[in-house]
């Protein structure tokens, strides 16, 4: 009986899984598709900064004149103020696009696919803070159409922006972490409403420290949104913060402690379906 000779099979060619760039990428790429479609509500969020800058600016003009602002303008105050405002709004609703991922079923697709947990988190973040860096450009050009003034240039202004997309990181991680616990479009409003009205008022968002009473400046010493506004400001007017090291790494920090909690949020829904 002669022996049949068996051909040893083919070896089956396991496709290459995208490395975590490129699945950042694509999500990117899919969030940046969702807000072209959806292009009014970047839009209608510099809204409120225009009203801010163009009416607020214009009535409390003369407080330029109080020796807190060191001779300097209001309008010029203001503007570092607003930008980090706007930063803060957005940055607070962020979440709002997970909460809609998970009623449609978005959600769930993504977590059975070989995506990494960190790049769904990354991709979504890298297309907020490409929104913010736009929306901050637009609000410093609406304050230099109001009569702002930016003494420290290009390098004052990239500062500014470097400053912004920190304190967007701290909350639009920190609002995707709330959405993926709560899964509530309601309960992220509302706790959004809770804490950006408090962060914004109790800093030097709108008045020097030294012109607030004594426990609203120790609330503002160590208030996020004090130390974003006070080191744009110091860029945009070529006079940084004596304490700007320090600010700028307590929101370094910050950001990625929210980034952790964000991967570690989304790690918990994962256990949870």
């Amino acid at each position: 009986m002669n022996a049949i000779a068996l051909s040893p099979s083919p070896a089956i060619a396991v496709p290459a899984r995208p490395g975590w760039f490129t699945q950042t990428g694509q999500v990117l790429r899919r969030w940046s598709i969702v807000s072209i479609r959806q292009a009014w509500g970047p839009v209608m969020s510099l809204i409120q900064p225009v009203i801010w800058i163009l009416l607020f600016g214009q009535v409390f003009r003369t407080l330029g004149s109080l020796p807190q602002f060191g001779g300097h303008g209001y309008i010029d105050y203001l503007v570092p103020g607003i930008l980090m405002m706007t930063v803060l709004y957005s940055g607070a609703w962020a979440g709002t696009g997970y909460i809609d991922d998970i009623a449609s079923g978005v959600m769930d697709q993504y977590l059975t696919s070989p995506l990494q947990r960190s790049a769904i988190i990354a991709g979504q973040l890298l297309q907020q803070l490409a929104i913010t860096v736009l929306q901050s450009l637009v609000v410093l050009g609406i304050g230099w159409l109001g009569g702002a003034r930016y003494p420290g240039g290009a390098g004052g202004m990239l500062v500014a922006l470097g400053v912004a997309t920190l304190l967007a990181t701290v909350f639009c991680c920190a609002s995707t972490a709330v959405a993926l616990i709560a899964r509530s479009q309601i309960a992220l409003i509302s706790l959004s409403q809770l804490i950006v009205l408090p962060a914004t008022f109790l800093s030097t968002t709108m008045m020097p420290a030294t012109a607030m009473p004594e426990w609203v400046q120790n609330v503002a010493r160590w208030n996020p949104m004090t130390w974003a506004v006070e080191l744009g400001r110091g860029g945009l007017g070529n006079a940084y913060p004596d304490a700007g090291w320090w600010q700028v790494g307590g929101l370094a920090l910050l950001a990625a402690l929210a980034f952790a909690w964000a991967l570690r949020a989304i790690h918990s829904y994962q256990r949870s379906i």
